[in-house]
Formats: C-alpha cells, sequence, structure tokens
C-alpha cells in the first residue's frame, strides 16, 4: 500500500527529577550534600532512509513516544539519559507542525537527522544548589518536560525525472522498458495507483531516476481524478517529460492533450511551468500518429512561434521526441536528451528561499516572561512560558523548593507588578491554576 501523508502524535521523553540526599559515611564528617541530577528525556528524531518508499508503517502507529530520563539517586549518582527514538521515513519526506502549519524539517538526504522532539532537561538535585552560603540545602529540581507535537509528514517522491500524461498514453510502458521497474500495465484508465520509480542507465553511462506518476485529467489540479492526490510528487522533479498519445488511440486530440495537462501543472503551481519540458510523442508505430504529429507541431509552433538567431536559424523553445514505448524505437535519443537536461539544471534552481540573493529576516517579538490578569472571580492570575517554567520544575512537596519557587518569579518581578495591582498581604493569587497566598 502507497502511504504518502499521515498525521501523529510526537511525544519527547521528561526529564529525571533531582534528589536530595546527604553523605552518612563513617568517618566522614560534615559530608555535605550529595543528591544527583535527573536524566535527560528521550529525543524523538526522524532520520531519511533511501530503502523506504511510503509512509505506511506510521499510518498504524499514531502515537511515538520516548523514554523519560533516570531520576538522580544519592551518592551524587545522576540518573541516566534516556535513549533517543529514531524513526526512519522515506526521502523526501515534508514534517509539518499542525499547530501553526509550519516546516519543521525538510528530508532530502540518506541518513539526515532531525530532531522534531526535544527531550527534557533533568532536573538538578541538591548537590549543584550548594554554596559556601548554603553549604548544606535541602533543595532540588523536577525535570523538564518533553516536548509533545502534533505533526503531519508529507511524502514527495525524490526523482530526477517525472512523466506526466493522460491515462494509458504510455507511461507506466515507457518506464517499464527503460529501467528495471516492473509497473502494471494494462488498457484501462488509472492502472497506475501509486508513482513507480526506476533508475534509467544511459548508454554512456549517465544515470537517473525516472518517476511514474498516475495520469493526470482535466480538473485534476481542482481534486479530480487521482491527479490531485499525486501532483506534490511533480514538486521534486528537476525535468517534467510530457508524454502525449500522438495515434489519438481514444479519439483526443493530442494538441488539446498537450494544453490540458500544462493548465492542470500551472493551476497547482505555476513554478512547475519554469522546469525543462521534454514533449514525447508516443505510439509512433501506429499509422495514423505521423500525421497527427505534423498537425501538434503546426499547432505548437503557431502558439509558440521560433525565435530567429543571427545566423537566420529558428530556435524553439521546446522539444518535441516522436518514440514507440511498445517497439522501443527512438528511446536512446529520448534518454540522452534527458540526461543533457539534467545536467544543466539543479532543484536547487526552483528554491525561493532566496530571492535575487537577498534574504529577508522578519522582527519577532520575544514573548513577556509572565503575565497577570483578573479573573472573573476577583482573582490575579499568573502565566507565562517562564512561570510556567519554574512550575514544571519545582517538587512542592519540599518546603526549600517552594520557598526557592517564590524567590524566583519575585527575582521576574511578579510580586512588584502585583503590589501595583493592588493586591496585599494575606490576598489569593492564582498561578498556572492553582492558588497561593500572597505574604508581603
Amino acid at each position: 500500500m502507497f502511504v504518502d501523508d499521515v498525521s501523529i502524535t510526537v511525544k519527547a521523553g521528561n526529564g529525571g527529577n533531582g534528589c536530595v540526599a546527604f553523605r552518612r559515611e563513617k568517618f566522614v564528617p560534615k559530608g555535605g550534600p550529595s543528591g544527583g541530577n535527573g536524566g535527560r528525556g528521550g529525543d524523538i528524531i526522524f532520520v531519511g532512509e533511501r530503502g523506504l518508499t511510503t509512509l505506511l508503517d506510521l499510518k498504524f502507529n499514531k502515537i511515538i513516544k520516548a523514554a523519560n530520563g533516570q531520576n538522580g539517586a544519592p551518592k551524587d549518582c545522576f540518573g541516566a539519559d534516556a535513549n533517543d527514538v529514531y524513526v526512519k521515513v522515506p526521502i523526501g519526506s515534508v514534517i509539518y507542525d499542525l499547530k501553526d502549519n509550519s516546516i519543521i524539517a525538510d528530508i532530502t538526504k540518506h541518513k539526515q537527522e532531525v530532531i522534531v522532539c526535544h527531550g527534557g532537561k533533568g532536573g538538578k538535585g541538591n548537590s549543584a544548589f550548594a554554596t559556601p552560603r548554603i553549604p548544606a540545602p535541602q533543595i532540588c529540581e523536577k525535570g523538564e518536560p518533553g516536548e509533545e507535537k502534533e505533526i503531519r509528514i508529507e511524502l514527495k517522491v525524490l526523482a530526477d525525472v517525472g512523466l506526466v500524461g493522460f491515462p494509458s498514453v504510455g507511461k507506466s510502458t515507457l518506464l517499464s522498458v527503460v529501467s528495471a521497474a516492473r509497473p502494471k500495465i494494462a488498457d484501462y484508465h488509472f492502472t497506475t495507483l501509486a508513482p513507480n520509480l526506476g533508475v534509467v542507465q544511459v548508454k554512456d553511462g549517465r544515470s537517473f531516476v525516472m518517476a511514474d506518476l498516475p495520469g493526470l485529467i482535466e480538473g485534476a489540479s481542482s481534486g479530480a481524478g487521482l491527479g490531485f492526490q499525486f501532483l506534490r510528487h511533480i514538486e521534486r522533479t528537476r525535468v517534467i517529460v510530457h508524454i502525449i498519445d500522438m495515434a489519438s488511440v481514444e479519439g483526443r486530440d493530442p494538441y488539446e492533450d498537450y494544453k490540458k495537462i500544462n493548465a492542470e501543472l500551472k493551476q497547482y503551481d505555476e513554478r512547475l511551468m519554469l522546469r525543462p519540458q521534454i514533449i514525447v510523442a508516443n505510439k509512433m508505430d501506429i499509422f495514423e500518429a505521423k500525421d497527427n504529429l505534423e498537425k501538434f507541431k503546426e499547432a505548437i509552433k503557431k502558439d509558440n512561434p521560433p525565435i530567429i538567431n543571427e545566423a537566420g536559424d529558428e530556435i524553439y523553445n521546446y522539444t518535441i521526441i516522436p518514440i514507440s514505448a511498445y517497439t522501443r524505437d527512438n528511446l536512446d535519443e529520448l534518454l540522452f536528451k534527458i540526461a543533457d537536461t539534467l545536467e544543466n539544471i539543479s532543484i536547487d534552481a526552483f528554491k525561493e528561499e532566496f530571492v535575487d540573493e537577498v534574504v529577508e529576516y522578519k522582527f519577532q517579538k520575544t514573548p513577556d516572561p509572565f503575565t497577570i490578569t483578573l479573573g472573573d472571580d476577583g482573582i490575579y492570575e499568573v502565566t507565562g512560558p517562564v512561570v510556567q517554567k519554574y512550575f514544571d520544575s519545582t517538587d512542592f512537596s519540599h518546603e526549600e523548593n517552594v520557598k526557592l519557587f517564590a524567590r524566583r518569579i519575585r527575582n521576574l518581578g511578579v510580586d512588584e507588578q502585583l503590589r501595583k495591582l493592588g493586591v496585599q498581604n494575606g490576598d489569593t493569587v492564582r498561578i498556572l491554576g492553582y492558588e497561593f497566598e500572597f505574604l508581603d
């Protein structure tokens, strides 16, 4: 089964908690604190794998979790870091964060690794809080929670050449005779239900990857047929090979087919029209194809007049190569032309990260460390990313930890801001949904 779009939940491991402990060995007076730090939680790492061609494994594995780090222990024993979880995906996978639909990673190389969710940092034990002023602290931290994300993985097949055209024009047949690929071939529409890849070897030693994409029809860019589902795979190709049934076996006009397919490509993404496109007139072994090819050339010449160079030669901005995939006639000319075109074009030429070699940097405001709002019940509520971080790392079962949390948010300026808002000694303040008594 070919699966090229899945949505899953990924959860990195939490950090281990720090430990409060003291040395009690014989003959060691005033041993001091010996609580170790917690271990780091495991990361979720996606890895590009050349041998994979589908996201089928992830379709039935909707939640991926990493282990938590181990807690710290006495005698300054640090908790062990958790193992990272490696998720193998096909080359060409794009990972999106469903929260804002931003791109987390684009896996384009074999063994490329991307950390999608970072594991939580381990909490500090009381040994880490020892100072000359406080030589025996009873303070420790809880481990930070690991990141959790809802993500979508979209596979865009990586191929040098993409075969496009109406159903049953001979795309699968061509791929089967120029490579070792064995796609299903039959005389009905949509025989090809998923992209097929094949490595093509040219007689001069050059090679490239060719993709047979499911047939397009008019309206494909709007969701008709199978084209809309697989149009994304054309985005990765460097050269588009447009195959046309020049014998008009099904009674369609070859030039109208050519215009309709290009219209669908343009409707889906106008940048596809910048790709080099080679027109392949297939089924030339059938008698009617020769006359149709002449009509096709006249029609395309009328819509795309040639440029006359200084020598008086006519230069066309398109290439038409007649072949017969069935009889394997003139395939060498086609493969040499594709290989020559690939040598002069790079996929980087179609990327839009840089426009006229200018990089645009946008100002992004740093979020406030805390925010104070007045609740419906008249109680002031304190929230914010830094407050959340301190809250998550505090073990409120120990009094010393509570005091440390109070000092931290006081240093942020929370107490001062509450006083300005009129909060007095003994009033209730809600921090991240938990109620505390304000002590001035």
